[in-house]
């Protein structure tokens, strides 16, 4: 056992820290759970989250019942150095109602909403991703109302023809000299990466293969 980290840790009177688990990938807090000394340090050694129920008194591993374990990728400890935040690539779903996160209702009004397998929301910064789920959703589920269905159906060639027109829109609305040049820049470039977005779909792209790729030029 790394003493030095253990004796750095401010476990609570009962010899336990909560760990909140984020999935590494979208963003989301998956479910928070408590670890002692043990946990953590069999979490450590195996790359799988290990916590300690407080009902049952015992150890338990993430997805020794459901197979839906979690691979750790990276731990953080808080200021106060009470609390970890653990990144985990989630094998299946979090939690064990068969909801992605733990954290499948919302607060509103003083009133529970209805669980929701799409809570918590992606963040704004990774609405890119949401974005890209629909898009697949629609590849999964065509429907004769969706623009998308029908855009991915007519083929490659079709959707390159708009990403060529709006990549063109782009640059004419970059090169305007006029009071709303923002909000038209910000409109066409919207439709852009859409487009974008429903070529990686048909080419079998994920959000993730080009954010991995962006992620390996990084200096």
């Amino acid at each position: 056992m790394n003493n030095n980290l253990f004796d750095t840790l401010n476990f609570d009177e009962n010899g336990l820290i909560p760990a909140i688990i984020q999935d590494e990938k979208t963003g989301k807090v998956l479910m928070m759970a408590y670890m002692n000394a043990e946990a953590l340090e069999r979490t450590l050694a195996t790359g799988q989250t290990w916590f300690y129920s407080r009902k049952r008194k015992k150890l338990w591993n993430k997805g020794e019942t459901s197979g839906y374990s979690q691979l750790v990728k990276d731990i953080y400890l808080d200021c106060d150095q009470d609390t970890l935040l653990i990144m985990v690539e989630q094998k299946g779903v979090a939690c064990h109602t068969g909801m992605p996160s733990c954290f499948h209702q919302r607060i509103s009004d003083h009133h529970l909403t209805l669980p929701d397998p799409e809570m918590p929301p992606f963040s704004l910064a990774s609405f890119s991703q949401e974005l890209f789920d629909i898009i697949r959703q629609r590849a999964e589920n065509p429907s004769s109302q969706s623009y998308t269905s029908k855009l991915l159906q007519s083929g490659r060639e079709r959707i390159l023809r708009k990403i060529s027109e709006e990549t063109t829109e782009v640059i004419l609305a970059s090169l305007e000299d006029t009071d709303q040049k923002k909000e038209h820049l910000q409109w066409e470039a919207a439709d852009l990466l859409y487009h974008l977005l429903v070529l990686m779909q048909f080419e079998h792209l994920s959000w993730y293969d080009i954010m991995n790729e962006l992620k390996k030029r990084r200096k």
